[in-house]
């Protein structure tokens, strides 16, 4: 299985719109999209979601479609995940919202919060930070490549926090499944590009 590139939005940072950015990551190598923009009501997210689903159909991709933290929007648009964070709903009970066949991932911020996770059921975990945020300001201290290995085994692991083409690599030896990027991608000059360069990373670490 090749390793995981997840982009993990926010539109603040694209440079056209939203959906035509996440369209051409996919198109360079993204293979799951993670709609986080938690300022979005119901309807403005929904219509959000709807809109990345065309562009992927316009542009002849595939992705995998998560929401961060809400359900209810994800079975409004048949969306292909959700992304629960550490207070957010119980991963039992969005199983039973979205079925079995749902992709159900937990944010964590410690080896501990992993193995919960695990042993709720999720599917995957998100790690973070692992290095200084791309995006936006730190809010908490880095955790380093001795988390991701602390914490490897319990479920799929997927690193997050200011990885890049050049440290993407080092996760993966570390032990993640993968990487979910925002500013790496949706902050670059060429996106598409920046996505293609991941995946080459990525890629290129598991040959």
């Amino acid at each position: 299985m090749r390793p995981i590139l997840c982009l993990v939005t926010d539109r603040r940072l694209a440079a056209a719109p939203l959906e035509d950015v996440v369209a051409a990551a996919v198109a360079g190598g993204v293979d799951w999209v993670q709609l986080r923009e938690r300022d979005l009501g119901d309807d403005a997210l929904l219509a959000l979601a709807d809109r990345v689903r065309d562009a992927l159909q316009r542009r002849g991709v595939r992705a995998e479609l998560h929401l961060s933290r809400r359900v209810d929007v994800a079975l409004a648009c048949g969306a292909d995940g959700v992304q629960l964070g550490s207070n957010a709903m119980p991963v039992a009970v969005a199983r039973r919202l979205l079925g079995a066949a749902a992709r159900i991932g937990v944010s964590t911020h410690a080896p501990d919060e992993v193995c919960a996770a695990a042993a709720d059921g999720a599917d995957h975990a998100q790690l973070a930070p692992i290095f200084a945020p791309l995006s936006k300001p730190a809010e908490r201290p880095s955790l380093g490549l001795a988390a991701l290995r602390a914490s490897a085994g319990a479920l799929p692991l997927l690193a997050q926090g200011g990885i890049d083409a050049r440290n993407a690599v080092d996760a993966l030896r570390a032990g993640a499944a993968g990487v979910a990027v925002t500013g790496a991608i949706l902050a670059a000059r060429d996106p598409r590009a920046a996505a293609r360069a991941l995946r080459a990373a990525l890629d290129g670490a598991r040959r």
